[in-house]
């Protein structure tokens, strides 16, 4: 596949823009500077004195945007105007989610998951709750959201809406926006792993027997305007089906923190590999933010955010991973006889309230239709049909009951509903100097929400917190959920699907406030302090350091003494033998280079030496049975018989490792994406917590090397696939994986008549390295996508329909894996005696549209494993600027 560096940019090494003394009237949009302290008493590390936001914006390698400026609120003027350059068209689409203005734009969406959500989101009061909480920020958040709200303004204002990205050129919803609006957003990522799973259609449906979960139109411009909606419901049991594990966010990570025994520098070192989307909303886009005497930090954060999220300063660097904790708890009430609006807890009727709420859907006349529709609450939160939770959508078999059917209801209560303390958290972790004040964050209640935090710093310390926000059950109510799960599978299947059942009756299972307003305090929060090294790729805090295994902690924050998932299992191995290559490719770097010790670039190579568990584990076995069946064709689990010599001669040399020159990667990912679903009957060797990394293990030696090897049948289903696809077995993985942009529709449905066309590929693809973390066991996680559209968004993308059992291989003859998720953000950190020291990329490049010079250079860079510095100090930043990379924008 041809790579080509696309640099027809509009924003191409030009942001003169006429900013310089701009008098335009930004200032209007700024979110009202007012809002902070009095003019007397105004923080200047915070406001401008007066009230004037300036900052400068510095474009290096990458169209890395390094804003300054002389307090917060302008600091973070620049990150939104730097942002709203690159990706203009995902803010303000964020935005429309979260007022609830998709269907109003958009339409009713497929399958009317637009008005599913916007609904939703009204009755989980994502906007009127940011409305009612934002006076309460502290001046911190309100400076930086503020201030980002004002820089994006700037941008919308100036821009000729013709000149726009085509996914959201000449469009009525790109528009300025309030602070109170960027804020909303805010509580929509904070709910990622709570509430936003309910949005599908599990509050939608929640309503008593005899009531009807469709929405009333109350201003219809037609009269068919009644019946267009009758499907909703059943949409909405659909979607709210599809989720069979509420732990589980689609996202991933790597994280190491190495202590001063470990590092080359005898300081602290960091590597960062999230694996998040390619699109949507939860890009990450990188930025340095300095305030000189008050903030310096460099990192990167989810879109929209005021502040970059996985950062380092100058002593002190932390990354996140998703963590296994739980956020929200689901309560089944005892109903009142009779009284579908009432509950009893305690001995007292409690009542289930009620409120109301209209949307508007576009519906391709001048006039919306306005829809009306009724939810309902405890004083836990909205009531939610657990029935549609836990419902087969494929076989129509019932869950929980639904509401009234036993003389129960169900409600949850959500840990991350309310977001004050998103900013400040974040702001707080980049201004700290050492472990001390990190850890002083948690101690007065921060939170990562849904993450760990995996940290390192120039003392040489290695530190892990899960710092996500996780419910405060007491001992009673922890007692009586462990013998629920013993006593009832039922129960404990739910628990496992990340479903935590409370009983409403009684105020024993009510989250116990404390000091953190019913959150797990610091002090009973899984953490480890070390000097060797501290490591998390999204298992539970137990296995953080074997040698320190952690244990004695709240089950809300994930189990103990359970199977390590493969990335972890390499992981901690790479890091247990600094030295070795692993046992199948001699020829690979070591993780730690020669000296056994770790630096930035021996951590950043760590991400792009491709190894994978599973290959390490079970490829010698796979050859030696290759060669025991030669060329004695394998029975077909499904019938019929096939030979496996010629991709058992590919194996034979493969180098084990998923690089784009690497011959055979692709033949054993589809042995193993078969082969896996055999572990639990095929393995000899069980899960052993004492020895946590090295088992399951052991394929069994029964049939082994004849025509009923499993090992061997796996290979040929595989084989099968590849087959029909037209793929080569001597192919090399970057010539069937590959990264292609797509997009350049508006939103709506894909091709139809409110997407403004359908969506085609985007510039150049790549060859791409790295293996799917699950299937393949491979460190360097990335993966295939298959929704229509860009995460979290409506923006419509090419997406491939793909064999089963493959890893997302293509139905299409000869197109291999599309990927689009996985290893993004990711860099190797060291502190020196010269300050921090960092390679990485950000795979996907900075902006989202297409016509910019910063769409996909970095994506060429990650292709060939061109990794850049991560420019921090003062003479970096100069001898790399870009051509006119620096200017300063006013208000």
């Amino acid at each position: 596949m041809k790579q080509r560096k696309n640099t027809s940019g509009r924003h191409a090494l030009s942001l003169t823009v006429a900013l310089l003394g701009s008098s335009l009237m930004v200032g209007c949009f700024d979110g009202d500077s007012s809002s902070g302290p009095a003019q007397a008493e105004v923080d200047t590390n915070l406001f401008p004195a007066d009230g004037k936001l300036e900052a400068t914006i510095r474009r290096t390698t990458g169209g890395v945007p390094h804003v300054t400026a002389d307090n917060l609120k302008s600091a973070a003027f620049g990150h939104g105007y730097a942002q709203a350059q690159d990706n203009v068209c995902l803010l303000a689409e964020a935005v429309v989610k979260a007022r609830s203005e998709r269907a109003k734009y958009f339409g009713p969406g497929p399958g009317d998951i637009n008005i599913i959500n916007d609904f939703s989101f009204k009755a989980q009061k994502i906007l009127s709750g940011a409305e009612a909480e934002f006076p309460s920020l502290s001046q911190e958040s309100k400076a930086l959201i503020e201030g980002f709200a004002a820089g994006y303004n700037k941008y919308v204002v100036e821009t000729p809406p013709a000149d726009l990205p085509a996914e959201c050129r000449n469009q009525p919803w790109v528009k300025i926006i309030t602070p109170v609006d960027l804020f909303a957003h805010y509580r929509i990522v904070g709910q990622y792993a709570s509430g936003a799973l309910f949005a599908t259609g599990a509050v939608f449906l929640a309503v008593p027997q005899g009531e009807s979960p469709l929405p009333q139109a109350v201003m219809a411009a037609t009269d068919m305007d009644t019946d267009m909606f009758k499907h909703i419901a059943s949409n909405a049991l659909k979607n709210a089906g599809k989720t069979d594990n509420f732990q589980d966010m689609g996202l991933a990570s790597n994280a190491w923190g190495i202590g001063s025994d470990m590092s080359e520098s005898g300081k602290g070192a960091l590597l960062a590999n999230p694996h998040f989307p390619y699109t949507g909303h939860r890009r990450l886009y990188q930025v340095q933010m300095t305030v000189p005497g008050y903030l310096n930090t460099m990192g990167a954060g989810l879109l929209g955010t005021a502040i970059p999220l996985i950062n380092f300063n100058e002593n002190l660097g932390w990354s996140h991973t998703v963590t296994t904790s739980r956020r929200f708890t689901l309560y089944e009430l005892t109903l009142k006889s009779g009284d579908n609006f009432a509950y009893i807890k305690d001995g007292e009727e409690k009542p289930i309230t009620s409120e109301t709420f209209q949307i508007e859907v576009f519906n391709g006349s001048p006039t919306p239709t306005v829809l009306e529709k009724t939810f309902y609450y405890s004083e836990y939160g909205l009531m939610v049909s657990a029935n549609a939770l836990t419902a087969d959508p494929d076989t129509g078999q019932d869950g929980l009951p639904k509401w009234g059917a036993s003389g129960t209801a169900y409600t949850y209560r959500d840990a991350n509903s309310g977001t004050t303390r998103l900013l400040d958290s974040w702001l707080q972790m980049s201004r700290a100097k050492n472990l001390e004040e990190f850890q002083d964050v948690f101690r007065n209640c921060g939170t990562t929400f849904w993450t760990n935090s995996t940290y390192a710093d120039d003392q040489g310390n290695a530190f892990y917190i899960d710092s996500s926000s996780v419910p405060n059950l007491s001992d009673a109510a922890l007692a009586v959920i462990d013998f629920k799960r013993q006593a009832s599978p039922a129960y404990n299947e739910l628990f496992n699907a990340g479903l935590t059942l409370l009983d409403g009756d009684t105020s024993r299972d009510d989250w116990v406030e404390g000091e953190c307003n019913g959150l797990v305090p610091y002090e009973d929060k899984p953490k480890l302090l070390r000097t060797d090294w501290v490591q998390n790729s999204n298992d539970s805090y137990w296995s953080t350091n074997p040698d320190q295994l952690l244990t004695g902690y709240s089950p809300m924050f994930g189990p103990e003494e359970s199977p390590l998932g493969p990335r972890t299992r390499l992981g901690i191995t790479m890091l247990q033998n600094p030295l070795s290559s692993g046992p199948i490719s001699p020829t690979a770097p070591a993780p730690a280079g020669q000296d056994g010790k770790f630096g930035a670039l021996d951590l950043i190579n760590v991400i792009y030496n491709n190894r994978a568990w599973y290959a390490d584990q079970f490829l010698a076995e796979l050859r030696n049975r290759c060669t025991t069946i030669g060329s004695t064709p394998v029975n077909l689990p499904g019938g019929g018989s096939r030979t496996v010599d010629q991709a058992c001669g590919v194996l034979q040399v493969w180098d084990g490792l998923y690089n784009v020159d690497s011959v055979g990667a692709h033949v054993y990912r589809v042995f193993i994406a078969n082969y896996r679903d055999s572990f639990d009957t095929d393995l000899t060797a069980n899960f052993d917590p004492e020895n946590p990394v090295a088992t399951p293990s052991t394929p069994s030696a029964t049939n082994a090397g004849t025509a009923d090897d499993p090992m061997l049948q796996a290979l040929a289903v595989g084989l099968n696939a590849l087959d029909q696809v037209n793929i080569a077995y001597n192919a090399t993985l970057g010539s069937v994986q590959y990264y292609q942009p797509s997009g350049g529709a508006l939103p709506g449905l894909p091709g139809g008549s409110l997407s403004g066309g359908a969506p085609t590929d985007l510039g150049a693809s790549f060859p791409w390295h790295g293996g799917d973390g699950s299937i393949d066991g491979a460190f360097n996680a990335i993966g295939v996508v298959q929704d229509n559209f860009w995460e979290d968004t409506r923006f419509p993308r090419v997406s491939p329909a793909v064999l089963d059992n493959t890893a997302g291989l293509s139905v299409n003859a000869g197109e291999g894996w599309r990927m689009a998720r996985g290893t993004s953000w990711h860099f190797g950190l060291e502190f020196t005696d010269n300050g921090p020291e960092a390679y990485g990329l950000i795979s996907y490049s900075q902006s989202s549209d297409s016509s910019s010079a910063y769409f996909n250079d970095q994506s060429e860079m990650y292709s060939m494993k061109d990794y850049r510095p991560i420019l921090f100090n003062e003479e970096e930043i100069l001898a790399n600027l870009v051509s006119q990379g620096e200017v300063t924008i006013r208000q």
